[in-house]
């Protein structure tokens, strides 16, 4: 049977610390039919001088856009591949991980979308940790994001069904699309490989901006399916908390529970018992 072609988007500003490592990472995989486009949005540091050095080996284009998703539809629109994998200009993937993902989809034509595991590295490409990931189900996927982006391929055909990136989200429009494509019976299947290396340091977006980041989770959650699971409510109250000035004991404890509350009517509109019982497993675990 013809392997399907993969084509590889890299949204790119501003990381030419780390973009060649991004690109080598790709080009370096040796995997038949790959298409490779970086979309960059007019970088100011050495980026453009990187991806001359290897126009003959991908296409790319350096024009202004409208942020992240948007840079990935556009590549997204201008691609050819069966198959789409993102991978952001600071991250990185593993050796033959296109090729695992590649022979994964070939053999298991009903997949949607396959998706693997992945590591938080650091700037010099070390790991940091493991980024959780766990077998497909989507009604924990709900709470939990176990999904690692630059670890996650999807079918040309899901676009066509469902539509591409929401480029009114700038942090959680990976997860805003898997959750569409999920709701809508797209197929997932977990492929236990390491793929792909997601590098956090301090400049990070995700890192930099936790709040708002989980701020913007909860808000595409109510809109989407009309309540916040108590889990992204918890998390964001521990965002507030870690987001000021350190404090301890009995008065961070009593932070978290007030966050956590107003969380929970700020989305949902009530006191959930959920909330409440995590708040009372605080403070007994707190007595003990």
């Amino acid at each position: 049977m013809a392997l399907e072609t993969i084509s590889v988007i890299t949204p790119s500003y501003n990381q030419g610390q780390f973009i060649e490592r991004t690109l080598l990472s790709v080009l370096n995989q040796n995997v038949p039919a790959l298409e490779y486009l970086v979309v960059d949005g007019c970088s100011q540091d050495e980026t453009l001088t990187v991806l001359r050095r290897y126009e003959d080996r991908l296409r790319w284009v350096s024009e202004p856009d409208h942020g992240q998703a948007h840079a990935v539809n556009k590549g997204i629109a201008i691609s050819h591949g069966d198959i789409i994998g993102w991978l952001n200009s600071d991250d990185i993937y593993y050796p033959r991980a296109l090729v695992k993902v590649q022979q994964y989809f070939c053999k298991n034509l009903s997949v949607d979308v396959v998706y693997g595991d992945a590591f938080h590295i650091d700037v010099d490409d070390n790991h940091i940790e493991p980024y959780y990931t766990e077998p497909w189900n989507f009604e924990r996927f709900l709470s939990v994001c176990f999904l690692c982006q630059p670890a996650v391929f999807f079918r040309r055909r899901m676009v066509a069904r469902f539509g591409r990136l929401d480029e009114s989200l700038q942090f959680c429009m990976d997860y805003e699309f898997w959750l569409r494509l999920a709701k809508n019976g797209a197929v997932f299947a977990y492929l236990p490989e390491p793929l792909a290396g997601s590098r956090m340091y301090t400049e990070n977006k995700t890192l930099s901006q936790r709040v708002a980041v989980h701020a913007e989770v909860s808000d595409m959650l109510k809109k989407k399916f009309g309540k916040v699971p108590t889990k992204w409510l918890l998390n964001y109250a521990h965002m507030k908390v870690n987001d000021g000035r350190p404090v301890h004991g009995w008065p961070r404890m009593a932070i978290l529970a007030l966050h956590s509350v107003l969380a929970s009517l700020r989305w949902n509109h009530e006191i959930s018992r959920d909330v409440l019982q995590h708040i009372r497993s605080w403070i007994s675990a707190r007595k003990k």
